[in-house]
């Protein structure tokens, strides 16, 4: 008898390669699934069910199923990405300052020097010399 492949082990890490890959460019675009990203903890958990049902079918029924060898790899492959993408969310965007320590309207900036389009050096102070005062724009966010 031939054995069949065990194809629940490569469709559960091309779901769980699929949600580490669609959260920036989809996820991260809606609030909803951005602060807390629990359609892609969704995704990662369907694609580990399926690569353990795959598994488990590869050592249980090695008669019939492959999946020995490349079952072990891609679960490791995919609980990496899985660790990586947690650390990325649960650690790294917290090191985003807070809105606290931001300027609010109204409020002095402390004395700044930066480059122009020409690459000369413009200070606020030099700014503020000609004019009564010095429009600040701060963009924050994800993009």
């Amino acid at each position: 008898m031939k054995r069949r492949r065990n194809i629940l082990n490569w469709a559960g890490f091309a779901v769980v390669l699929v949600a580490f890959i669609s959260y920036i460019p989809f996820f991260a675009l809606f609030p909803a699934t951005r602060d807390i990203p629990w359609a892609t903890y969704l995704l990662f958990l369907i694609g580990v069910a399926m690569i353990a049902v795959g598994v488990r079918r590869a050592f249980r029924d090695p008669e019939n199923y492959r999946g020995k060898i490349s079952g072990p790899i891609l679960a490791s492959l995919s609980a990496l990405l899985i660790v990586f993408f947690v650390v990325g969310v649960t650690y790294f965007t917290r090191q985003i300052p807070s809105a606290e320590s931001a300027l609010r309207v109204s409020r002095k900036a402390p004395p700044f020097v930066l480059l122009d389009t020409a690459g000369k050096q413009v200070s606020s102070a030099d700014l503020l010399k000609d004019h009564r005062g010095l429009v600040l724009i701060f963009y924050r966010g994800y993009w």
